[in-house]
């Protein structure tokens, strides 16, 4: 059971050592893209390239039908990527067990935005956990977990790439254990456990008052979706990749948070503002209605100037 892409691999790796499902369950078609075409979700895609034979694609997974839809299919084990929070009608039929893959080592990170939260908070390590499902979400008893560095400049997106594919191989590893009948399940310590809230748009605002490590996570923790985001002059442009400058220590000092430092183009270029405590040099950035440009190529069509400050104002 899942919908996006990070569920993909998962689903491609259990078929190629030889766990192919009955089914799968996904998100409906939706109307996707620039035409806003019906288009199947990326796992319902993959699903028919690999054969699969019978797709769920449920409105609501709470809907009695669905339970039985899945009930009838009588299954050994339920696989969950990516996919809605179920109702115990829906994976205690499954005879050996059910099981969530959530991006994560939990219980640190429970909730919508794991990768997110984790790279915001300039965390320097993640992984991924597959544990038995409960009613109560991302609480289960912990299967497996694998674990993964974060870069000091890498982005969630970056991160989320990673993870997909060491979560498939320990999605591979968990149905073999459970196959095996060596799967053992720890408990998670709730004592431990931090929230992953689902992003919301006002989330995504810089905050330039706060020290420049803070920032340039932030920034970094919204890449590329949904983008971290800042006004100039009433105009939101979106900031997608950061960097902390060596040379910090030689800026000018003292001016406001959001105050450009440096804004010069060409090949020697770089782009840097003032924050809380420190300074953070911007690497790639967007304007309203244009493409993603490196800060140097930005600075060539975009009206910018040392002294101007980042932010909202009174006005916005």
């Amino acid at each position: 059971m899942g919908t996006p892409e990070f569920a993909v691999p998962s689903l491609r790796r259990l078929c190629e050592e030889g766990y192919a499902p009955v089914a799968v369950a996904t998100g409906p078609d939706r109307e996707r893209g620039r035409g806003q075409q019906m288009q199947p979700t990326p796992v319902k895609e993959a699903a028919l390239e690999l054969g699969v034979e019978r797709i769920l694609q449920p409105e609501a997974v709470r809907a009695e039908a669905f339970a039985e839809e899945v009930a009838a299919l009588e299954p050994d084990v339920i696989a969950v990527a990516a996919y809605k929070i179920l109702p115990p009608a829906v994976f205690t039929p499954a005879a050996k067990g059910a099981f969530n893959l959530h991006s994560s080592l939990l219980p640190k990170y429970r909730g919508a935005a794991p990768i997110h939260r984790a790279v915001m908070d300039g965390a320097q390590q993640t992984g991924v956990t597959t544990f038995f499902l409960e009613e109560r979400v991302d609480t289960g008893d912990v299967i497996l977990q694998r674990t993964t560095p974060i870069g000091p400049d890498e982005t969630a997106g970056a991160v989320h790439d990673r993870l997909k594919e060491i979560g498939a191989e320990a999605v591979v590893e968990t149905v073999r254990r459970i196959e095996d009948g060596t799967a053992e399940a720890t408990p998670q310590d709730d004592a431990e456990a931090t929230p992953a809230p689902k992003l919301r748009a006002e989330d995504g605002e810089v905050p330039w008052s706060l020290d420049a490590q803070t920032v340039h996570d932030h920034i970094r923790g919204l890449s590329p979706w949904p983008g971290a985001w800042t006004k100039h002059d009433g105009t939101r442009l979106k900031l997608y990749r950061s960097h902390l400058p060596e040379d910090a220590a030689a800026l000018p000092g003292g001016d406001a948070p959001g105050t450009v430092l440096e804004a010069k183009s060409g090949a020697d270029g770089r782009l840097v503002v003032a924050c809380g405590d420190g300074a953070v040099e911007l690497v790639e950035l967007q304007q309203p209605g244009k493409t993603v440009l490196p800060a140097a190529d930005f600075l060539n069509g975009y009206a910018l100037d040392v002294g101007d400050r980042l932010g909202r104002t009174a006005d916005d």
